[in-house]
C-alpha cells in the first residue's frame, strides 16, 4: 500500500523548491529552519525518495525532485480550483493535453494531431520540440502525454512506452528548379551534389546511407539537420537538395519552388506516435492512440 501523502509537507517542499533554500522558504512561510528542515527529511523519508541534493551550499532538485515539482504545482492549483468551483466563482479548466514532437517532424502531422484533439474533447494543448532524449525523458516521467517520433526507442528507453504506426511514406530527394537536370542519370547523378540531410538522431539517415553505399553514391553533405523547415528554406534557396516525404513539400512543389528529382527506392520516412504506460490514462491520449492516423 502506498504511504498517505502529507499535504502539509507536500506544500513545504514544493515551497523550498521554488524558492531555492531553507532559509529563504521559512521565512516566506514564517516558520523557523530548523523545523522546516526537520518537516522536509520526514516528507521525504516517508515517500522513500532524496528530492534534493546540495551542490555548493545550494539545493538542487534530483530528477525525482523535479518530477515531484511538477505535480506538486498541479496538485494545488486543482485544490485552488476545486474552491473557486465549489463556490461557483469559477468554471471547471478544459482537460489539458501535452504533445511533444521532434523538430524533424512535419508541422502538417501536429496540426492534424491537434484538430483530431479537438474534436474528441475541449481540451487545453500543449505542444513541446526538442531532442529524443529530453522527449522521451518527460513522457516517461509523465509530464508529457504524447510524442511523435520519427523513431522507435529501443532497449531500456522503451520501457514502459507504447509506440503506434500513424504513417509511412515514399521518400523522394527534392531541389530547386536549378537541379532539375539530375533527373537524367538518377540516381547517379546525385553523386558529389550538395546535400542537407536530417541528422542521425533519425532512422531516416541511416536509410539514406545505406541507400548510398548500395547504389555507390558520394554524399556530398554540407549541412545537416533536424528542423524540416529550416532544411525546406535551406533547399528553396538552391543551397542543396533535401530527401524529405512527398507530403512535407507538397505546397512547395505546386508552387515551384521545388522540383522532385528522383525516389528513393525501398526508403520511407515512418512516424509514431508513443505514449507511456500510466495508473491513470489521459484519456483524450488513449483515444488518439486508438484513432489517430493519416
Amino acid at each position: 500500500m502506498n504511504p498517505w501523502i502529507n499535504y502539509h509537507h507536500l506544500f513545504y517542499f514544493k515551497t523550498i523548491a521554488e524558492e531555492g533554500t531553507v532559509s529563504k522558504a521559512a521565512e516566506k512561510l514564517r516558520i523557523g529552519q530548523p523545523t522546516l528542515s526537520a518537516q522536509l527529511k520526514q516528507f521525504e523519508d516517508a515517500i522513500g525518495v532524496q528530492l534534493f541534493e546540495r551542490q555548493h551550499k545550494k539545493l538542487v532538485l534530483t530528477e525525482q525532485g523535479k518530477v515531484a515539482l511538477d505535480y506538486s504545482k498541479n496538485i494545488f492549483k486543482m485544490g485552488s480550483e476545486m474552491y473557486e468551483v465549489l463556490h461557483d466563482r469559477l468554471k471547471p479548466l478544459r482537460p489539458s493535453l501535452h504533445i511533444g514532437s521532434l523538430d524533424s517532424v512535419p508541422k502538417q502531422i501536429v496540426l492534424q494531431l491537434v484538430k483530431q484533439a479537438l474534436k474528441i474533447s475541449p481540451c487545453q494543448i500543449t505542444m513541446s520540440e526538442g531532442n529524443s532524449d529530453q522527449l522521451l525523458r518527460e513522457l516517461s516521467t509523465h509530464r508529457m502525454d504524447l510524442m511523435i517520433s520519427n523513431f522507435l526507442p529501443t532497449g531500456i528507453d522503451s520501457k514502459g512506452l507504447f509506440p503506434k504506426a500513424i504513417t509511412k511514406k515514399n521518400v523522394a530527394f527534392y531541389g530547386h528548379p536549378k537541379f532539375r537536370n539530375l533527373r537524367k542519370g538518377f540516381p547517379k547523378s546525385l553523386s558529389g551534389q550538395s546535400m542537407i540531410l536530417p541528422t542521425y538522431d533519425s532512422k531516416l539517415r541511416y536509410d539514406i546511407d545505406h541507400w548510398a553505399k548500395v547504389h555507390e553514391i558520394e554524399l556530398n553533405v554540407i549541412a545537416e539537420g533536424q528542423d524540416i523547415a529550416t532544411k525546406k528554406l535551406m533547399a528553396i534557396d538552391g543551397l542543396g537538395i533535401i530527401p524529405t516525404a512527398t507530403h512535407t513539400v507538397t505546397r512547395q512543389v505546386l508552387s515551384g519552388e521545388l522540383t522532385e528529382i528522383g525516389q528513393l527506392q525501398g526508403v520511407h520516412e515512418e512516424l509514431f506516435l508513443i505514449t507511456a504506460q500510466r495508473k491513470i490514462a489521459n484519456p483524450i491520449a488513449a483515444k488518439l492512440m486508438t484513432v489517430f492516423t493519416i
